[in-house]
């Protein structure tokens, strides 16, 4: 979300906010820099508190419409983002082959070209969602674009979309056309190795052009993608992937860029209105998860498939049976695996580990976390940078980054084209560099797996030295400790009066005062 706001009125040439203006390592996309945008919030996380301040416009005429200076405004700032945000320059990631790689709850140990396939296959199947360019006029504002704003969305997007997934195709489903990705940057390496023959790793994802010629003996290319046929006879396509086509097609259409879609950035933004939120401003991870909860709720393609976000980093067990198991004939403790009526659910957890940056001594947390297949991915980022994590290898996050601006894609057609919705370039970043603003999510297919998710976090989330973890499970109801109307503990919560069934108003979304600190 390091951009120009198209909105914005104040810029101020060099100023540094914590995070923004560091070097970029090696193995992430390098991008122009450009005048920062002053934080009026003081150091609030994934932008300030009032978000760039009118959705694009600023107040409307008598006539309803935003006046031309402000068209003409927010005109040049997509133009500005469409540009900044269109290109990248592409540098390869590195992996070291002594350590497994985690994508998703599974580890891949990549010394060998058979568990090297497995991970690109694994990476490149996971839905990638970035800024879209030139979709219909978002309501109420002049953008038709999300660039340099909808950051955060995309990234709630794509955990969305992993747990469709999980949800609707094969728990080892991944996408048949994977193996059209040839061009990876990646590359294994054996960590601290002499630069001798001995030392030369095994070949990356495949070979991309000359001017990527390995230059050091550690590094193998293969030409012309013998290395990825070579896999490809070990693991002749699966049938039920390419049967499955048609589901991952019609997830992938779900998230369209046009008003209908159920999960296109139209309706995640005109879900927000009811936090104050609009076209243009900047959403944090724990506003975002609430609109996710709605947008679930709201639609009509998904029936047996529930959200539930936690509140004050706890999952009440209770509230999430009573969100799922509508007849209400099953205790928790019944070992049946599902019963009448029960929904599958996806459990979101906002937290925030830390102050203005993240707690080293929740580090071991976050990498358990990620480890556990129960998880789906975490939306949050870098300060003023969102990202979607789905792995991570030692002491490096793997992410997927929506800050990357395409053409919007007709998903109404038959046959779309799928490419520009999966990423053929695994990127890594330090712990230290996270920003201490996300929600952790993962995904119950039933009953049994929600017992199961219950005994697997609260293990993850032990630590010896750890007084206080990151979230917790508790027995009962959120009424049982004095919370009554949990907003995500009812099926109908979003028809039941209360405040508590709102998402939090005005100016302080995405502030600290949305989280507990830890």
């Amino acid at each position: 979300m390091n951009s120009v706001s198209p909105s914005a009125v104040q810029y101020v040439g060099g100023v540094g906010v914590v995070g923004q203006d560091e070097p970029l390592q090696r193995e992430e996309t390098k991008r122009p820099q450009q005048p920062q945008l002053v934080d009026p919030g003081g150091g609030t996380s994934f932008g300030n508190r009032q978000g760039p301040g009118g959705g694009g416009t600023r107040e409307a005429t008598t006539a309803g419409e935003p006046d031309e200076v402000d068209k003409l405004k927010t005109k040049l700032m997509s133009v500005w983002n469409n540009v900044k945000y269109g290109w990248s320059v592409k540098s390869k990631t590195t992996f070291n082959k002594s350590s497994p790689v985690t994508v998703m709850g599974h580890s891949y140990l990549l010394n060998s070209e058979d568990e090297v396939e497995r991970f690109r296959r694994a990476f490149v199947s996971r839905l990638w969602l970035t800024y879209r360019r030139e979709f219909p006029q978002l309501e109420g504002s002049t953008l038709t674009t999300d660039c340099g704003w909808g950051c955060m969305l995309r990234s709630g997007q794509m955990l969305l979309a992993q747990g469709l997934l999980l949800h609707l195709l094969p728990r080892d489903w991944s996408w048949p056309d994977a193996q059209q990705f040839a061009d990876v940057d990646f590359e294994v390496l054996r960590p601290r190795s002499p630069s001798r023959a001995g030392g030369v790793p095994i070949p990356s994802f495949g070979y991309s052009s000359s001017s990527r010629t390995p230059t050091t003996p550690q590094k193998t290319s293969m030409p012309g993608g013998m290395a990825l046929n070579h896999t490809q006879k070990k693991r002749p396509e699966s049938g039920r992937d390419r049967q499955a086509e048609p589901l991952h097609r019609r997830v992938v259409a779900w998230f369209g860029d046009e008003p209908p879609a159920p999960f296109g950035v139209h309706q995640l933004v005109e879900l927000g209105k009811s936090s104050g939120k609009k076209a243009g401003d900047w959403y944090g991870p724990s506003v975002v998860a609430h609109i996710l909860r709605k947008a679930v709720a709201k639609t009509s393609e998904v029936h047996d498939l529930a959200v539930y976000v936690a509140q004050d980093c706890t999952v009440y067990k209770m509230d999430v049976v009573h969100l799922c198991d509508q007849s209400l004939n099953q205790s928790i403790s019944d070992p049946e695996p599902s019963g009448p009526g029960w929904k599958s659910v996806i459990i979101l957890v906002p937290v925030r580990l830390g102050g203005d940056s993240l707690n080293p001594s929740y580090i071991e947390c976050v990498r358990n976390i990620l480890r556990l297949e129960c998880c789906i991915g975490i939306i949050g980022g870098k300060p003023k940078h969102s990202l979607f994590f789905i792995g991570c290898q030692d002491e490096q996050l793997l992410y997927l980054d929506p800050h990357y601006c395409q053409a919007v894609v007709d998903v109404t057609q038959d046959n779309f084209p799928l490419e520009s919705f999966h990423c053929s370039s695994p990127r890594k970043m330090p712990f230290s560099r996270m920003d201490p603003s996300c929600t952790i999510g993962f995904y119950a297919k039933n009953k049994k797996d929600f017992e199961s998710l219950c005994s697997a976090v609260c293990v993850a989330l032990s630590l010896p030295d750890e007084k206080y973890p990151i979230f917790t499970f508790v027995e009962g109801q959120a009424q049982d400790y004095g919370l009554v109307g949990h907003s995500s503990s009812h099926p109908h919560s979003d028809t039941s009066p209360g405040p508590a069934h709102m998402l939090p108003q005005g100016n302080n979304i995405g502030s600290s005062d949305d989280f507990v600190f830890l």
